[in-house]
């Protein structure tokens, strides 16, 4: 197992608004957009900070619109072999969405269901890169938290694929139970929850690194976002918020501490 399996490596947004969410997002975060030649589809990168690029848009699929799925973020995790881990998923209760694809020059991926239904992408590159376990930078990726039914479960199976550990629990009281801290070795990740009844389906999300979660909640609202929740402080004494973009795709920011 290499360094990189398991670790997320991309982020990509699936909208039914390119343009706007190319303006929403820049404005909100200071992430950069650079217009990528893909056969058959319009793509753009996000770059943070540097011209680093993290993660991409294009539209929403229109097989996925026909089965209802609403815009999303679809969080991609490395691996050192995609076909194995696309059987092992299938053995292990999960879904095939998207089969393994290439993409011509980049690599190869496939999109994946885990048992309670939530989607994520994984990704075998043509170049091994040295992946962060998280990236901490502004604009950077520096949390990732499912939302799931069974949390044991959820640990079970992507523990099974990614070599995922439980780093810690905390007990959140008797409606939400245990918040688990998962990653690999010494590396966390992110948590993983129980799915708060206001949340549609099991899901994951990503929250991006921002100086002051104040002042992005206010500009959330400003360029037609809504705040679902925060700005609050969290344990370790950084704040969030968790937001929906206009066309409804939901995400979070996350401001350490100061």
């Amino acid at each position: 197992m290499s360094e990189n399996h398991g670790k997320f490596c991309w982020y990509e947004l699936l909208t039914t608004d390119v343009a706007a969410a190319k303006s929403f997002y820049p404005a909100l975060l200071g992430w950069g957009v650079q217009d990528v030649p893909m056969p058959g589809m319009a793509y753009a990168m996000w770059t943070k900070q540097g011209g680093t690029p993290i993660g991409g848009v294009t539209a929403l699929p229109a097989e996925a619109k026909a089965m209802g799925a609403p815009p999303h973020w679809l969080l991609h995790i490395a691996v050192d072999d995609l076909e194995a881990i696309v059987r092992q998923a299938g053995e292990l209760g999960g879904a095939v969405l998207v089969p393994p694809t290439d993409i011509p020059g980049f690599g190869r991926f496939a999109v994946l269901s885990d048992p309670d239904g939530a989607s994520f992408a994984i990704y075998k590159g043509n170049q091994e890169v040295a992946l962060p376990s998280v990236d901490n930078d502004l604009g950077g990726v520096s949390w990732h938290e499912l939302m799931t039914r069974d949390v044991d479960a959820a640990l079970r199976f992507y523990g099974a694929l990614f070599g995922w550990g439980e780093s810690s629990r905390m007990d959140m009281g008797k409606d939400t139970g245990p918040y688990v801290l998962f990653g690999r070795g010494d590396q966390t990740y992110g948590g993983i929850m129980k799915k708060p009844a206001a949340v549609p389906m099991p899901s994951w999300l990503a929250y991006v690194t921002v100086a002051d979660a104040a002042a992005a909640a206010g500009a959330i609202a400003e360029h037609g976002g809504q705040v679902l929740h925060g700005p609050v402080e969290v344990p370790g004494g950084g704040t969030i918020v968790a937001a929906m973009d206009p066309q409804g795709a939901a995400f979070a920011v996350y401001a350490h501490k100061a």
